[in-house]
Parts: C-alpha cells; structure tokens; sequence
C-alpha cells in the first residue's frame, strides 16, 4: 500500500548497492522532508522521493541514533551487506508490529504472526506464561511473549542488531520519565493547558502528510472529536468522518451517532454511518478473528474491522484517537491509586481479570504456570526506576505496555486488513513527553482526561465533553447469546478444543449455562474470552 511516493521508485525491499544496504518497512516518517534536506546537506543522494530511502539513508550516516530522529510509525529491517549484521527497529509505541522466529537455522520475520505460522517449521507449542497474560490482562501478552513459544515479538523503543554469528543485542532508545522537573513547579494550569494545545496541534498537523487524503474515525468521543476539531483548523477541507453503531442487546445502547452526527454537522465534514444489524455481524466475526495477529478480545475489533472495511472504499489514511485514556488518565483504575501504598496490589484489583488464585481453578492443571507470571510483570514495570507516583507507574505502564498490545495492535491489524493506514496523534512522543510531566492530578480531574478536556472545550462542542465515557459498544458480544452462543459452544466443544484442554470442565460448563453472569472487572465476558482463544487458533491452524 502506497501512501508517499506513489511512483515504483520506493518499492520494496528496497536496494541501495553504492551504499551495500538493503531494507523492508512498514509505517510512515512524518519528518522525512526534514531528514531528507539535513542529509542531503550531507551529501547523500536520492532516487526516490518517499520515506524509505530516507530511513535507509538516515541509518548510514547516523547508525542507531537515526531512530531517534524519527517522528512516526515504523517497523524495519535492514541488511548491511558488508558487514552481515542484521537491524531492526520498532517505533516507540509499537504501532507497526514486528514478529521474529528463529526456524532451522534461519530468521524469519514479517508484520503479522500468522504469516510467520503459514510458512511452516514454527514451534506452534502454547506459551504457559502467555497464556498467564492472555487469561489476567484481557488478552494482553506483553513482549518479547506471544501466545506461542516459537515466535516472539520485537518490543517497542527498541532496536535489535544480529551479528553473523546470529546473537544479538537489544537497546531501548526511547524511556521517558514520568516525573515533575524542577522547574515544573512554576508552571501553572493554564500554561501546561497552552503548551497541551500546541504540542496536539502539531502532532496532528504531522499526521496531515501523505499524497492521498486523510479522514478521521470519529466515536463521537472526546479524543476522535478533537481531532476532527483540529484538522478543521489546520485547514483540511472536504474531510471524511466514520462512525459504526449495532443494534441493542440486554438493553444496553450499541451507538453513539446522537454525538458523532453533532460533531460531524459542527465541522461540516463528509460523514459516513454504517449501522451494523446482527446478522452481518456474525458474518464478519471470520475475518475479524482471522485479520487478528494474536488473540484479542476488545469488542471493538469487528466494530474497527467493519469500519475500516467501509472507510476502504473511499481513503487510504486516517487519523484516530487511541492512547488518550493512558496518556491523559481516563480509566477508572487511575483515581485509586492516588493515595495507594502497594500499588502493585491496587492496580492489580482493578485491573486484572482475575488473581492467580483464581485462574488456578479455571485452568486445567496442565496450563498452570508455576509462578504468579502475571503479577510479576506488574512488579517488574511498575517499581522500576522513574515514576514520581504511582498514578504516574500506572500511566507508564499502560502507556508502554498494556496499549501496545490492545488498542494500538487492534486499530493497526483491522485497518491494515483492508488496506487502511490509521494513524494516532495522542502517541506522538513529544505530546506523550510533555504528558508525562504534567502533574497527575491535572490529568485526574473532571472524571478523568481534565486537562485534556480543558483543551478540547476550546476546539469542540462541550456536549462531546460533558458526558459520561463511551466505547465502542457491541452489546451482542458481551452478552452472548442465541447464535453466538452456539458458536462458542460449538467452539469449545470441538475435538481440537478437547484435545487441548486449556480449562477445567466445570469452569466451561458455568459459563456456557449463564454467560451474562461472568463479566470480568472491566466489563468483559469471560465466555468470549475462552471462546476467542480457541477460535483465533482454529482459524490459524494450530
């Protein structure tokens, strides 16, 4: 998919023979026309006009530094031919994804796990420690994990450099401190409020670049809301918004169009609703799960993989809201912690699934880890160095671990399963920088999100702001019922399933008698979250 330099100029991989390097990538470098000019001063010469070659030629003249340079969204691989050495970098935030495999003797990589799977030889044996994560972090298994042992994933900020020997190095470039500096203290609300506005402004002027046009996922939510509000004023014309509703289910409401179509009529963009009746949405559930590089239970995945399936249709690139509940405290989980003196267990409480305890009466005893893996990843991230606060630990954790492998995987994986580009201002590293100094009860305010709301009042209709948190509801998935009830039923009784005998009988046998009465803290069915693993594994063939 084409989205700078349309011409055949930057196919891939991409080969620079005077240079003795060659590369594949995926993602975009918003400042490449600033690092093209700095090293053509240099200079280098170029023969495409893209982002590739940039990134090419940026790791030639400033080796390991380059990725520091880059404002964007990446995933690389570069071969040097003279020395051997294999390198490869993951952006920050991990929005482009890296998967890694070592088979007979060979690397294997690619964007997707499945693609790793398809080409046969891989270890497709289950991670007991994954699936530790999978069942407490509502599907989230953090890096370098993934559900099966013989592939892993590349983690973000990272760059990883395989000599001929095949050992290699890793180094995180990018770890910013959470906590206030010094000179922090004198600054009062409206300034921070100030400095918000302009560093939103220009993370999402620098999503603007692409030689084709840009629309925006509007939820009617705060986050989508401001960015469509900012566009406006940056100047983009004739712009495209989506929204995606469903039908109602148990009595809970499956849209929010009464705020998409408010901010759709303000700003006078060409907005588009797909309503999505029941029956199309257990068609789609086959592609969703197949598109799915891991396993992930958010409903908002078929809700993102319909959209993007319509939005397809008209554009290439869109702008959307993920990250702004972790970077700005918009959870609910955020608030308790304020006074916490073990925030290891308070986060835990509201955040896992389920204790170890617990799990351990779920899962058959062949899939019990030995240990509590999941509340030592907890431990591990959230003491480490460089927190002021445990507000502050949790932020960086969610911000750095738990995003990355939930909203941010599920957005890039629906839309890049119709051949859209989805981009995400609220993770611009300078925005998330300057976030990570504002004091956590700025963020914590009004609900949540205070500050960012404060800034957003001066762009959009109060309406979007003054209300109680949306999602992105699909009401039919959270109480299962009916024909989807069946088909997890049918899942779960399967031979494949039996065979691999992830949980105990009498576990199953409760959820699949009263769905709705086994929803997890943070409003997950537990059924859907059983039921999801076995399908995204039936569909991969494993």
């Amino acid at each position: 998919m084409r989205i700078l330099d349309l011409s055949d100029k930057s196919q891939q991989p991409m080969v620079d023979p005077d240079l003795g390097l060659s590369m594949v990538f995926n993602g975009c470098i918003y400042n490449f026309r600033e690092l093209r000019s700095d090293l053509e001063a240099k200079g280098y010469r170029f023969f495409s006009d893209g982002d590739t070659e940039v990134i090419l030629k940026a790791w030639h003249a400033w080796g390991e530094d380059c990725v520091s340079r880059f404002h964007g969204m990446f995933a690389f691989v570069i071969h040097e031919r003279d020395s051997g050495r294999v390198i490869m970098a993951r952006d920050r935030f991990g929005i482009k994804p890296l998967y890694v495999a070592e088979v007979a003797g060979a690397l294997r990589f690619a964007s997707s796990l499945p693609a790793i799977v398809k080409a046969g030889g891989v270890d497709t044996s289950i991670d007991k420690v994954a699936l530790h994560n999978y069942m407490t972090f509502h599907a989230v298994v953090p890096p370098p994990r993934t559900i099966l042992n013989g592939v892993r994933k590349l983690p973000p900020a990272t760059i990883r450099i395989f000599g001929r020997d095949g050992s290699f190095e890793d180094r995180r470039y990018w770890d910013p401190p959470y906590r206030r500096q010094p000179a922090d203290a004198a600054i009062r609300r409206e300034d921070w409020q100030a400095q918000l506005l302009e560093a939103l402004r220009l993370a999402v002027k620098r999503r603007m670049i692409a030689d084709v046009p840009v629309g925006v996922l509007l939820s009617g939510g705060v986050d989508s809301s401001l960015i469509v509000g900012l566009l406006a004023e940056a100047g983009q014309h004739n712009l495209m918004s989506f929204s995606v509703g469903f039908e109602e289910a148990n009595g809970e409401k499956g849209d929010e169009f009464v705020y998409s179509d408010l901010i759709a009529e303000h700003f006078g963009t060409d907005h588009h609703k797909i309503f999505v009746p029941s029956s199309d949405l257990m068609g789609a559930l086959p592609g969703t799960i197949a598109a799915m590089s891991e396993p992930m239970v958010s409903y908002d995945n078929v809700g993102f993989y319909l959209l993007s399936k319509e939005v397809s249709k008209h554009i290439k690139v869109v702008q959307s809201g993920q990250g702004a509940d972790e970077v700005f405290g918009g959870y609910h989980w955020y608030p308790p912690l304020v006074d916490s003196n073990d925030v290891v267990a308070d986060y835990g409480k509201a955040f896992r699934d389920r204790s170890d305890d617990v799990l351990r009466t779920q899962l058959s005893e062949a899939w019990i880890a030995d240990h509590d893996a999941s509340g030592a990843l907890l431990r591990e991230h959230l003491l480490r160095d460089g927190a002021d606060t445990p507000v502050d630990q949790a932020l960086r954790l969610d911000s750095n671990v738990m995003l990355v492998d939930d909203p941010v995987k599920r957005v890039d994986n629906m839309t890049m399963a119709w051949g859209l580009e989805a981009r995400v201002p609220f993770l611009d590293h300078e925005l998330v920088e300057l976030a990570a100094r504002i004091p956590p009860e700025e963020k914590l305010r009004d609900g949540g999100k205070g500050i960012l709301k404060d800034v957003a009042r001066k762009v959009v209709p109060s309406e979007v702001i003054d209300r109680k948190k949306g999602y992105f509801p699909v009401p039919q998935l959270k109480y299962i019922a009916g024909p989807y009830l069946d088909m997890i039923r049918d899942t779960l009784h399967s031979q494949k399933a039996r065979e691999r005998g992830f949980f105990r009988e009498d576990y199953l046998d409760r959820l699949l008698l009263k769905p709705s009465d086994h929803i997890t803290p943070l409003r997950g069915s537990e059924l859907w979250q059983v039921g999801l693993l076995e399908m995204w594994l039936q569909a991969q063939g494993v």
